[in-house]
């Protein structure tokens, strides 16, 4: 246990050692990626969309959404990724 905490903190308070698996919204991969922190867990992930070639493009985001369980996080994410997706489609792959 004090291994994967260490472990943990190396990899930027990720303690993620299960992938958890990409949930398909209309053409969008979203794959949330809990961050533990104090306890809690902050909302973040990627979202992806498979286009032509083999090609992907890909959104990593960090929301300072927090709450109290790994699975709340997960659903959490999931939620606000559809959100973000019908808010803005194809506009999150566009660099700022």
């Amino acid at each position: 246990m004090l291994k994967r905490l260490i472990d943990g903190l190396f990899r930027g308070g990720n303690v993620n050692d299960e992938e958890i698996p990409a949930t398909q919204y209309r053409d969008y991969l979203i794959t949330p990626d809990p961050q533990s922190a104090g306890g809690q867990y902050r909302v973040s992930g990627w979202i992806r969309k498979p286009i032509e070639d083999g090609k992907t493009l890909e959104h990593r985001f960090e929301r300072s959404d927090m709450v109290g369980s790994r699975q709340e996080c997960i659903d959490l994410t999931i939620q606000k990724s559809e959100r973000l997706i019908d808010d803005l489609g194809d506009q999150i792959f566009e660099k700022r």
